[in-house]
Order: structure tokens, then sequence, then C-alpha cells
């Protein structure tokens, strides 16, 4: 399918749009715009918000009334941007569509901190959501987008059995960028801007190729349990996430693939762009329902 016209104009509004390969990117200058955008983005009420230190990780709680399970989220920008605000709107959405509660985690981001402080922290958090009194037996899934998928994944694999679902929307998660469609399908998203990211994450070379940080690698794929990866049919993303629902497959995991046709990567977050955002935000909470129930 070509490009939906909604991707199309939201490419080229953003084709002006300084890219984080110039010399003259500033990454705080950046966050802090993206941050204060977002802030005046109309958002919906959730019964409980509240900010919470998660064994010294910053992260947002959202609790809708009724809870029956749990969602651990970590976000997209690359690693390097976006943050707990930045997707507070989105998560909102996710915790009321769900019934579930969620905790979105403000990982340590580089290049001020480089790999593994990220999954490090989500671990923390995880752990920190053990000890919740009111959370601690109900069904977990862990949901990332883009790079925040990537982190979703990583902590699913390093704490085997913790969590009933992953949910993956377009997933960050091939440092080499072998795979056809950054040739094929990088509409909106320069593949060498990809790189940029992998490049302020990694500490070292010898990072690209642990499975913490190239998830692909690991050597843990059949530990995990269901899940969905949702993939954009225009995104140089796209068959990293595919092949992730390939090897998953063959492992023997319970495992769903979805390609949104004509969609760009980042499309999810933004409903007031795309239309087909509710519509996806709406199928992932139905299925991590789904899930909840069996595991519950």
């Amino acid at each position: 399918m070509a490009l939906h016209p909604q991707a199309r104009r939201a490419i080229e509004q953003s084709a002006a749009a300084l890219s984080v390969t110039d010399p003259r990117f500033d990454i705080a200058a950046t966050r802090e715009n993206d941050r204060l955008i977002a802030l005046a983005q109309e958002r919906e009420e959730v019964s409980e918000v509240r900010d919470v230190d998660a064994h010294g990780v910053a992260a947002r709680l959202y609790v809708p009334a009724g809870h029956d399970g749990v969602v651990l989220h970590a976000h997209g920008g690359g690693f390097v941007l976006n943050d707990i605000d930045v997707h507070d709107a989105a998560v909102r959405r996710l915790a009321n569509r769900s019934g579930m509660a969620v905790l979105s985690v403000d990982y340590r981001r580089p290049p001020e901190h480089r790999f593994p402080a990220a999954p490090d922290d989500v671990s923390a958090a995880l752990a920190w959501l053990s000890e919740q009194p009111d959370l601690a037996g109900l069904p977990t899934l862990a949901h990332g987008d883009s790079a925040g998928g990537n982190l979703a994944l990583v902590t699913a694999l390093r704490h085997p059995g913790r969590f009933a679902g992953v949910v993956l929307i377009y997933p960050f998660l091939d440092p080499t960028a072998s795979f056809d469609s950054y040739r094929s399908a990088a509409d909106g998203f320069d593949p060498a801007e990809a790189a940029w990211y992998w490049q302020q994450y990694a500490g070292s070379t010898a990072d690209l190729e642990h499975p913490d940080l190239a998830p692909l690698r690991s050597d843990r794929l059949a530990t995990l349990p269901p899940t969905l990866v949702v993939t954009a049919e225009h995104d140089p993303l796209r068959d990293e996430g595919e092949h992730l629902v390939s090897q998953l497959a063959e492992a023997g995991v319970e495992v769903v693939g979805n390609r949104c046709l004509g969609q760009v990567h980042g499309f999810w977050r933004h409903t007031d762009v795309f239309d087909a955002a509710e519509p996806l935000t709406r199928q992932v909470a139905g299925w991590m329902r789904m899930v909840a129930e069996r595991a519950g």
C-alpha cells in the first residue's frame, strides 16, 4: 500500500526539522521543546496519577478505576529523546482503554547515561512494582514503542516468567540496520538517524553485540510470554520487528504480528494526526486484557 495521506502530510511537515545528525542539533533544547509541546496537549483524566520513586528511578503511575492488571511502559525516542511527560497523553489512553495500571518509566538517557543504564532502570522499576501490595498480585505486561520496545523486550528477557505478556510497537532492535526495510521503507525516518541513536546509546563497540542492547541476538527468546509485535509498513524498523515475530514463532512462543498498512514510524502516539492511532491503542488494550484474563 502507498503511504496513507496522513502519513505523507506528516512527513512533509517534518521535512524542515533539523536532523539529529546535524552538528547544530541540540539534544537538551529538543527535549525541553518536545516536553512543552506535549504538556500543552489535551489529556484524558485517569482515576489516579502520581509520580513515584521506583528504587531511585523516576516513574509515573496511572491507576484507572477497577484496574485488574499492570503494564510496565518504556517510552520511545531513540533512547535519547522523550520522557514520561512527552508520553503522558498516550499512556493515559492506554491505561483507560486497557483498564490496567500503567507504570511509565523515566529511564536515564544517553549520551549522559549510556547502555546499560536504561534497561537497568526499567528492571529497577519492575522490582518496585513487585513490592506494591495493591499491584504485586496482578498480571503484569511489558509495553514499549520504538526504543521503548527494545527496553520492554530486554526487560522480559532479563526476567523470564515475570510477565504475562509483551507488547512491542515498531521496536528498535537491530543496530546493524541489516534488513531490507532500511532501504525500501525508510519514509520519514532516515537510516542515518537510526545509526546516530545507536551511537549515542552504546558505550562501546562491544555493546552493539550485547543481547541486552541488540535483543535479536538473545538466546532467551523462547522464554518470552505471549507477545504482540506491531510494525508500520513504511518504517525502516519494519523488517526487524517482523523478523522477531518469525524468530518467536519458530521458538514456540505464542506471538502475533500486526503490520499497519500505509503508516510510518511514530504514528501510535499521535491521535490528532493519524486515524490509525486510536484503533491501534484499542487493539493493543484488547489483546492485553485477553492475555491478563488467561494469566489471572
